[in-house]
């Protein structure tokens, strides 16, 4: 029996789940690019290392396509296994929360914000196989959008401790950090970690998720200020903005002043000039 009483139309259409396009093409794409770099090694070994992976050397003599090849490529098998289950469990919910279009702007950025870490924080010489970095990006935004989620708990000893979304993803970046301090050479993973964590965090911020940075609060002061400011008359602006400077003037001189205050005599001398 149906609630409410009505047949269905032709037109009706029966709700289904939303699929993880986008999560599982990218799955299915780093298994088939892995496959094919593993080929690329035994056909020629070193062939990966020098012209597909991401190198300071590399870009200098004009590889450019190594933008694009870099961010698909993993060091083993275990890399792959690793950031394939931390891709699905994480991009899951991340993808149903953010959608598809902007879940996939969102590993790509996470991938390219890992290749410029890479290239900014290590040396020349060392090749990136940066498939962590689009991995990371969506898990440092799964941080930011559910940072009190409880992803594990234990007890140690007689206390409850739980890992949340925020932990876990805190936990990855002080790894990432101290890999980066102790391995500086040769073929690299880790590397791309600190530049996806980064772009992961911006793009969450900029759908609007997590707490506002101090950027974004001072940004949004200033504004309030202005917007105060613009809402006085001159006489009002003269009481309450300008007196109090003037007697800061004469107590401790011009140089006093900040550049903020001095800003504030620009906008005096302005609204008295628009009044006259």
């Amino acid at each position: 029996m149906r609630l409410s009483g009505r047949k269905p139309s032709s037109f009706t259409r029966s709700w289904r789940p939303r699929q993880r396009l986008v999560l599982l093409t990218l799955i299915g794409f780093n298994v088939a690019a892995f496959a094919v770099q593993l080929f690329l090694e035994v056909y020629q070994p070193g062939f990966v290392s020098m012209f597909v992976g991401l190198s300071g050397e590399g870009i200098q003599n004009a590889y450019a396509w190594q933008f694009l090849t870099a961010p698909f490529l993993h060091t083993g098998p275990w890399h792959l296994l690793g950031n394939t289950l931390l891709l699905y469990i994480l991009g899951r919910d991340v993808e149903c929360i953010v959608g598809q279009r902007h879940f996939l702007f969102l590993y790509l950025t996470g991938a390219l914000g890992g290749e410029l870490g890479h290239l900014f924080l290590m040396p020349a010489a060392t090749v990136l196989l940066g498939a962590s970095g689009g991995v990371a990006a969506v898990m440092m935004a799964y941080a930011a959008i559910l940072p009190e989620l409880e992803l594990a708990a234990t007890r140690f000893f007689g206390w409850r401790l739980r890992i949340t979304a925020k932990h876990f993803a805190y936990g990855m970046m002080f790894i990432a950090v101290a890999l980066l301090v102790m391995a500086r050479r040769g073929t690299l993973m880790h590397s791309a970690y600190m530049g996806g964590c980064a772009a992961g965090w911006l793009y969450a911020h900029l759908l609007g998720f997590g707490r506002a940075s101090l950027v974004q609060r001072t940004l949004h002061q200033r504004k309030m200020t202005t917007e105060r400011y613009q809402q006085m008359n001159a006489e009002q602006f003269m009481a309450e903005e300008v007196d109090p400077l003037l007697e800061k003037i004469s107590r401790e001189g011009l140089r006093s002043l900040s550049r903020g205050e001095r800003r504030i005599l620009a906008m005096a001398r302005e609204k008295l000039a628009a009044n006259s």
